[in-house]
């Protein structure tokens, strides 16, 4: 009985494997296909003899893949956000006391950093594109380690603005670059489960700060130095040294990379030929590939998404601490309190990761993320009268929620853009636009308002369903275009110039939408 194609899955096209098979055995046109290959193929990969590709070849490279690709980049994010939220963690150990912060200057030293983070990422994704990641992300991750190890000697208010500032710069190009490199590695149904372990980073680093930050309370007053500044010291030396070994284990792009043999090389460029994105490549930019990318509203709705799912994950990383303090806590409990909640983050993470792959969909486990997000902050702006182990509990539904679902997002985007330029600058957009969220959370819990911060749970509630309806929108039109794929109403596209339909991405009539 022949199986049923699921909605966004690749159009079947029985032939592809040999076409592509046909291709590699020509030598002259050497190795060119979606993920951007560029070098010479002297022999057929056994793994994909006859047109049929070995499953026990493409499952070695897949985990020879994954083994290079992904450990090393886990480890440089961790970092990142460590280095960017590692501030929380210094406040209350006594910084706002000793740099004698009023008002509300602490929220303004964590939005500072988003400004150049935003304005920042596509420019530093143009530059990626062009240079070797390797060399790129560990120079930035050198550079940054640098910057937050001298917020352990800043004297002053404006001196603490000014390197946040700095950081922002030096890390803007981090999360985009990232997400741009791993996704020309892998079919589009296999990368949700790879971003959501990436983006696990970001909860490991929470709850190693806040392991961290207890263990470094102790060094107060060692050598004159206060604890809250050995924080950002010896979290910024171990970002330098790290930044040493990873440029030597940064993956660069495939048809760069070291650790895939050409016989490698041709086999993923076979399978990501097979996942329906032959035809949908876009590898010069040119006035067509300008407009295409600037008028796909899949980048805008799905960087709204981003943003608005995305509040609750900054508010959790930048003020946990705060209200577990404000919850009874010492500052050394509190501490130790965030490592239950980062924790069950990520397997949270992990499973609706796995689940999302396995049935090839996004929007419904992006909604269901928040609407768990939502019953949290709901029992927070009711929590007169609640036990500290309720209001507790409040917060593991905030944090779970708001980390679920931003990987999701970042990863939906993905599946449904093509071509090299269209991924650089999606990635970029939408990363660049979704942190907005990150100005806005550092704004919303505001000091007057503790222990309840009214402000800070309503913003995130609207914010979160605002992500949410803008993935409905996204959803809807992925599915209509999807059905006018399938009904032949894009194929006028075909009549384009040869010059514009190799150029396409995925406004190809042959690319089918992951929903």
């Amino acid at each position: 009985m022949q199986s049923m194609a699921m909605p966004g899955d690749p159009p079947k096209n029985n032939s592809t494997p040999t076409t592509v098979v046909s291709d590699v055995m020509d030598q002259e046109k050497g190795f060119s296909g979606a993920a951007g290959f560029d070098s010479p193929i002297g022999m057929i990969p056994s793994a994909v003899a006859g047109g049929i590709i070995d499953e026990v070849a493409e499952r070695r490279l897949i985990f020879k893949i994954d083994l290079y690709v992904y450990p090393i980049l886990f480890l440089v994010y961790a970092m990142s956000f460590l280095d960017r939220i590692n501030i929380s963690n210094a406040r209350i150990q006594g910084m706002t006391e000793d740099l004698e912060l009023v008002d509300n200057q602490f929220n303004i030293a964590l939005f500072v950093y988003f400004i150049p983070y935003i304005l920042l990422e596509v420019p530093s994704n143009m530059i990626i594109k062009k240079v070797r990641p390797s060399i790129y992300l560990s120079s930035l991750m050198a550079a940054w380690g640098l910057v937050n190890m001298c917020m352990g000697f800043v004297q002053s208010y404006a001196g603490l603005v000014a390197l946040r500032f700095l950081l922002g710069v030096l890390e803007a190009g981090v999360m985009p670059g990232i997400i741009y490199l791993t996704s020309m590695y892998y079919k589009r149904h296999e990368f949700q489960k790879r971003m959501s372990f990436f983006f696990c980073s970001t909860v490991v680093a929470g709850a190693f700060g806040g392991l961290l930050a207890y263990a470094i309370a102790n060094l107060g007053g060692r050598c004159g130095i206060a604890a809250w500044r050995w924080i950002f010291i010896i979290e910024g030396a171990a970002t330098v040294a790290i930044s040493i070994i990873s440029a030597f284990l940064i993956v660069d792009w495939p048809e760069q990379c070291r650790f895939l043999s050409a016989s490698d090389k041709a086999l993923l460029r076979l399978r990501l030929d097979a996942d329906g994105i032959e035809d949908a490549r876009m590898d010069t930019l040119n006035r067509f590939a300008w407009i295409r990318i600037l008028r796909d509203w899949k980048i805008w709705l799905g960087a709204l998404v981003y943003m608005g799912v995305g509040i609750t994950g900054y508010s959790v990383t930048f003020f946990m601490p705060t209200i577990l303090l404000e919850f009874g806590w010492t500052a050394v409990d509190a501490q130790v309190h965030t490592i239950p909640v980062y924790a069950v983050s990520a397997v949270a993470m992990l499973t609706v990761a796995w689940l999302s792959d396995r049935l090839r969909h996004r929007y419904g486990f992006i909604m269901l993320g928040c609407v768990i997000s939502t019953a949290g902050c709901i029992i927070l702006l009711v929590q007169d009268g609640l036990s500290r182990n309720i209001k507790y509990f409040a917060l593991f539904l905030v944090s779970m929620g708001g980390f679920t679902g931003t990987p999701m997002a970042l990863a939906w985007l993905a599946n449904n853009v093509s071509g090299h330029w269209k991924r650089a600058f999606s990635s970029g957009i939408q990363v660049t636009l979704g942190n907005i969220a990150g100005i806005v959370a550092s704004n919303i819990f505001l000091p007057r308002e503790a222990p309840h911060y009214r402000t800070g749970y309503r913003v995130a509630i609207a914010m979160t369903w605002f992500g949410g309806l803008a993935a409905t929108a996204l959803f809807a039109g992925l599915l209509i275009e999807n059905r006018k794929r399938d009904a032949g109403e894009r194929d006028n596209r075909l009549t384009h110039p040869k010059e514009e339909l190799e150029n396409m991405g995925d406004y190809h009539p042959s690319f089918r939408f992951t929903l």
